[in-house]
């Protein structure tokens, strides 16, 4: 299995990474400690794929203008082909066997690495965030949808064909809510930001005195009503809004435990924009996963912990996935992620990860 080493360029020099989203565009100039030198950001332009590349381009010179930029990274919401080449579907977007990277680096006059969203943040976080210290981490992200990662022994797993951690995409009730990605009862519909906005707006549509706080918030425009709203709300101390996000939290518990049996990881980080909600969220998580999880009680149990990094987790990751790159004569292998650990670092076995 071929493996990858840091860029000549070194982790002291910067790297320009993006995170496109189902609703931004982020874009940030990253130093090799992961700080963020400079960030902009964009609303994602639609589902017209040719407009995001656009936008993308945009940022890159804008910023590439200011600062000494060595590489490009990108972690676009999607399934990539292992080559790093293909966008082979997006749920959220308008890509369906997208030659992203090719069509970015005609743009760009420069080489891109590409890499998906959710992949991006799960290393920043294991590089720089809370999954330092830990060998095998899963991360999940929690916004429009559920994304996810998976960090096994300093390296990420992408699976057979590309499409590891798509955990949003497990079906959790059969002939449930209808899903962007065609099927039904899928996680993301009962467990992001998205399923709490719709659920607090069909309370609202139903005219329940429980929804009135939710209603005057959003000036009676039930279609105003998203998860960041009943997050807010919910941090207030708003009963309704708590109890909307308890049940999202007891979803969430669920799927978590599913993934234990069948990865049995050391530690799950939560990311994304729900995870404003602190231990409104996490702490009915914690007890759902107890809960429901196989062999409880005659086995050790994984954490949970809240991202330390924030919603630049993806930009920062795909920053630091640019100091990549394969060796020379293996770019059409079909390659897992191999990166060298931040100096000094070390997995809990006691040896570097390259």
């Amino acid at each position: 299995m071929p493996r990858f080493s840091h860029r000549s360029v070194g982790s002291g020099k910067l790297a320009l990474g993006i995170d496109i989203g189902g609703t931004k565009v982020a874009a940030g100039v990253v130093d090799g400690s992961g700080v963020i030198r400079e960030e902009l950001r964009r609303q994602t332009p639609g589902r017209d794929a040719r407009a995001v590349e656009e936008v993308i381009a945009e940022l890159v010179h804008e910023l590439g203008s200011r600062h000494d930029v060595r590489s490009v990274g990108i972690g676009a919401a999607g399934w990539m082909d292992l080559d790093g080449g293909t966008v082979m579907f997006s749920p959220h977007l308008a890509w369906r066997n997208e030659p992203l990277r090719r069509n970015l680096e005609t743009l760009l006059k420069r080489p891109v690495t590409l890499t998906n969203d959710a992949d991006a943040a799960g290393w920043a976080e294991w590089r720089f965030g809370a999954g330092r210290g830990h060998s095998r981490m899963v991360t999940l992200t929690l916004g429009t949808g559920i994304g996810g990662a998976i960090v096994m022994d300093g390296r990420v797993e992408r699976g057979s064909y590309g499409m590891a951690g798509e955990f949003g995409h497990q079906i959790i009730m059969p002939g449930g809510h209808r899903c962007e990605c065609g099927n039904r009862g899928c996680w993301e519909q009962y467990a992001s930001g998205n399923a709490l906005g719709r659920e607090a707006r069909e309370l609202a549509r139903a005219k329940s005195p429980m929804a009135t706080e939710l209603l005057v918030a959003v000036d009676g425009k039930v279609k105003d009503i998203t998860g960041a709203v009943v997050t807010g709300l919910a941090l207030a101390g708003e009963a309704t809004s708590c109890e909307l996000v308890e049940e999202v939290g007891d979803w969430l518990g669920l799927g978590i435990a599913n993934l234990a049996a069948a990865l049995d990881p050391e530690l799950f980080v939560i990311g994304g924009g729900l995870c404003a909600a602190g231990d409104l969220l996490l702490a009915p998580t914690r007890r759902a996963y107890a809960k429901n999880l196989t062999g409880r009680g005659f086995r050790p149990e994984a954490k949970i912990l809240a991202a330390e990094l924030g919603p630049s987790a993806g930009l920062i990751g795909a920053a630091d996935l640019s100091r990549v790159r394969r060796p020379r004569g293996q770019r059409g292998t079909k390659p897992r992620t191999w990166l060298r650990p931040a100096p000094g670092r070390e997995t809990s076995a006691g040896r570097p990860s390259y």
